[in-house]
């Protein structure tokens, strides 16, 4: 393999690279990043290289023929990058969103990704810390200290990182144990009566093993008000600490052993009110209250959320080096424990509160052998093994001003109490406060892959690489509610039907049993009257119960394994990868690639899950007297009011088309890749008002490109610009939950995203320095969403809610001799409102809920570094 330094030539351009380092480290999307054995970038002579591990080898930046951006430790400090849902305001192709809840968030790239509201739907977007992978979200949100960079690789990576990379991978690399004493410890204070604490020590052991320990603290009030409650919300409340130790017991050998653990407890997240419609009303009448002062950061609620996450786990890493040979063993296992309980109608009405008690346990195992020859042929082959088990068990609970507020949307106080009479119920079940549902979910998934690369080098500086990947993916899943709700558990229809026939044959309902309902369709004599009582239930004027259809949002379920689902999938996929790159000059790099990528099926592990439209189709109104016949229904499993809609979403399939050019010369830098992806089947993942719906696109694609650039006109000066441009297409989508988006644009995918900076060190002659530093984030004005399934259903998709983001950010640093610095620091300095995404108001058809951007935040800095 063509080495990275070779030769004078070869000199000339490491001399480019690193010096290109030196201002690069400060930068958003920085191109650069220092080596994970050398603390800090030093001048050209030192030898020290500047890689990415983009591609599963050390190679410098400008090498990796791959679209990827890279945000330095150094940047992640001044620019006050907490965690990664800060990220996305120094890297244009990624965006990040946290909803519901602390452990709610998603990571889009280049348009694609998956919300994490749940457990049972892969990310799209996989998030890898130190090479082990977090297969959900909430096992991620940790905040990042000792970090040496982010890798951000955009589209499909699924050659290299298997069936969780279909649309890209956020890769975290924290530094290493050093032999040589050190560390740093910073505390921040600001508005919001915000404070973090954070630090790191490392150093030797003895002459073969060397340590760190760094932990952080980060809290601060919360920036909005439960008015009716006189409490804060969104807070913050988060620490996380993590010990490693580095073993060298010979110099061909490295062992590399992490164990961390990070707590979360917050009350999360502010929910405004954007579209207070005819429901709200019903809200007033039962003495609740809502606020449509979408940026008042005034919420009311009738209890204040409980988030809590336990994060928690360890892995080993063993690198051994034989000759041109290297073998690489990452083994690690994790827990993750996330419980969230809140008001999930969002006012200060008591009707619904949702409880979810989750777990989720992974083991992953990875082993891969590379070479390094000197000839044209090398090699990359890995084995990829994943285990993972998730339980969840939750509910809902219907509140004590829930039945006189269906009661007012109904007609009028005292509505269910009539319908109890006439259907046979007790006195006052409809919506009787406590629980309404109550849901146990688990999945088993399995999935183990055989991954490599071949890189040929025919002449010097021309690389064609070929590459696969293939994975096999086992899901086992088993899912159980309860439906309390006693108006749920009647099909109105059916109730209709039955008591027609009781009337008929002059016998108790009790007594129509299937086969008397059959035998009284099919007599000849009696056919007519079925006929007849048929069309009679399902005519609204003469079946008045039809009306009280709206109010059965949460009936009886399916218990999954059964008779006809066996609860399971099976995937498997062969991807692969071409690419030729070749470095035109010492100062210039060209690629061009072809590859595909995989994601396996995703279960829907909520009451939402409903049997595949192949296993069962519901009658007229949903009712079962009335529904063909269907593999459920003949084995005797359908319940009342059961529909069709999805278990689980097949999988995604990708591919992507990319050519790009890297180029680096003393003083300016930049990169540019064009892009045309494609993703077939991808896993949309849609709120209805009541539950969620989880579908497949035919297929979603996005062509585009990615530019970023670097800057230094004169000594401490450092400009970054970086840009996104995309544009996205739904090529099929007939199923969505709003109808036929075929030829549809998606929404909230932005046309044009930028992160730009500007970097001014000043240093004196004693070495003392002042770091100053302005960067801005804008995404260009989009529609939010498509549509809401409840809120636009009547107005035909006309009214859409837009969002333009335009955030800056600055800090300024002094870093004096002493390794002490001080500076202070403002994020969103403009305090730029907009909507982060919209919801159809939780059981209020016409209301519009969604979350605000947050405001302003600033505060001051002392770092010390030893």
């Amino acid at each position: 393999m063509r080495s990275t330094i070779s030769g004078a030539a070869g000199s000339y351009r490491f001399a480019l690279l690193s010096g290109a380092a030196v201002f690069a480290i400060t930068a958003p999307g920085a191109a650069f990043a220092q080596d994970a054995d050398q603390p800090e970038l030093e001048a050209p002579q030192s030898g020290n290289q500047i890689i990415v591990t983009a591609s599963k080898r050390e190679q410098t930046l400008q090498e990796t023929p791959i679209s990827v951006s890279v945000t330095t430790g150094e940047t992640l400090e001044q620019a006050q990058i907490r965690d990664i849902l800060d990220l996305q305001t120094v890297t244009p192709s990624l965006r990040v969103s946290q909803l519901q809840s602390a452990s709610a968030s998603t990571f889009i790239i280049r348009g694609f990704g998956n919300g994490d509201n749940n457990f049972g739907i892969e990310p799209s977007v996989g998030v890898f810390i130190d090479g082990v992978f977090r297969s959900r979200s909430a096992a991620s949100l940790s905040d990042l200290p000792n970090v040496q960079r982010i890798e951000v690789l955009n589209g499909p990576q699924s050659t290299l990182f298997g069936k969780n990379a279909s649309a890209g991978v956020i890769s975290v690399v924290t530094r290493v144990p050093q032999f040589e004493f050190g560390g740093a410890v910073e505390a921040t204070y600001g508005n919001f009566n915000a404070f973090t604490l954070k630090g790191d020590i490392t150093g030797p052991i003895s002459e073969n093993i060397a340590f760190s320990v760094d932990g952080s603290y980060n809290r601060r009030d919360g920036y909005a008000t439960i008015v009716n409650l006189d409490q804060e919300i969104s807070d913050r409340n988060r620490w996380s600490a993590r010990g490693q130790l580095l073993i060298e017991p010979t110099p061909d050998l490295t062992i590399r052993l992490i164990g961390d653990y990070s707590n979360i407890d917050e009350v999360c997240c502010q929910v405004s009110t954007l579209v207070a419609g005819p429901t709200a009303a019903g809200i007033f009448g039962v003495g609740g209250a809502l606020d449509t002062d979408f940026f008042s950061y005034n919420t009311f609620l009738n209890q204040q959320p409980i988030n809590t996450v336990d994060n928690y786990g360890g892995s080993m890493q063993i690198d051994w080096e034989t000759g041109p040979i290297s073998v690489t063993s990452i083994t690690a296992y994790r827990e993750l424990d996330n419980f969230l309980n809140q008001d999930v109608d969002f006012t200060s009405a008591d009707i619904v509160t949702e409880t979810r008690d989750q777990k989720v346990e992974t083991f992953t195992q990875e082993l891969r052998i590379a070479s390094d020859f000197d000839g044209p042929l090398n090699f990359l082959l890995g084995g990829y093994y994943f285990d993972e088990s998730i339980s969840q068990n939750s509910g809902l609970t219907t509140g004590t001003q829930a039945r006189p507020f269906f009661e007012l949307l109904g007609g009028g106080i005292g509505l269910f109490g009539g319908v109890e009479a006439g259907l046979g119920l007790p006195n006052g079940v409809i919506f009787s406060a406590g629980p309404l549902t109550a849901e146990n979910f688990s999945m088993e998934n399995t999935s183990y892959s055989v991954f490599g690369t071949v890189d040929f080098e025919p002449t010097d500086g021309l690389v064609f690489t070929a590459g696969f990947n293939y994975t096999d993916d086992s899901k086992d899943f088993a899912l159980s509610q309860t439906a309390f709700d006693e108006l749920s558990n009647i099909n109105l229809v059916d109730a209709f039907i039955v008591g027609g026939i009781a009337q008929a044959l002059q016998i108790p309902p009790g007594q129509v049993t299937p086969d008397v309902i059959a035998g009284f369709a099919a007599n000849p004599a009696t056919a007519p009257f079925f006929a007849g009582i048929t069309a009679a239930a399902l005519d609204p004027a003469q079946n008045p119960l039809l009306g009280l259809q709206p109010f059965q949002f949460q009936p009886p379920f399916v218990t999954v394994p059964n008779a006809v689902e066996d609860g399971r999938t099976n995937d498997d996929k062969l991807t692969y990868l071409f690419r030729a790159a070749y470095q035109v000059s010492n100062e210039v790099n060209i690629y061009a690639s072809y590859s595909t990528g995989f994601k396996a099926s995703s279960v829907n592990l909520s009451r939402d899950s409903r049997p595949l439209a192949s296993d069962f189709t519901a009658g007229p109104r949903g009712s079962t007297i009335l529904a063909p016949s269907s593999p459920i229904l003949n084995a005797g499993l359908a319940v009342a009011n059961l529909t069709s809609g999805t278990r689980f979403a097949g999988p995604e399939e990708a591919e992507v088309y990319e050519i790009g050019i890297k180029a680096q010369w003393e003083g300016v830098g930049f990169n540019l890749a064009l892009f045309d992806q494609t993703i077939e089947g991808f896993q949309s993942f849609a709120f209805t008002g009541t539950g969620f719906a989880l579908a497949n696109a035919g297929q979603q694609s996005v062509k585009g490109f990615e530019f970023d650039s670097t800057i230094s006109p004169t000594d401490g000066l450092v400009f970054t610009f970086a840009m996104t441009y995309l544009d996205p297409l739904f090529d099929d989508f007939p199923g969505s939950v709003l109808g036929d988006l075929t030829g549809v644009r998606p929404a909230g995918i932005p046309e044009i995203a930028i992160a730009t900076s500007a970097t001014y060190t000043h240093e004196w002659d004693s070495g003392m320095r002042l770091i100053s530093r302005i960067d801005y984030n804008h995404e260009s004005n989009t529609p939010i969403n498509n549509g809401l399934p409840t809120f636009n259903a009547s107005l035909g998709n006309t009214q859409i809610f837009n969002r333009e983001v335009n955030l800056v950010n600055t800090s300024v640093t002094l870093v004096l001799n002493n390794g002490l610095e001080v500076g202070a620091f403002a994020r969103n300095l403009f305090d730029d409102q907009y909507i982060i995404t919209v919801f159809d108001g939780v059981a209020q058809s016409g209301t519009v809920s969604g979350y605000p951007s947050q405001p302003r935040t600033y505060g001051g800095v002392v770092r010390f570094k030893f």
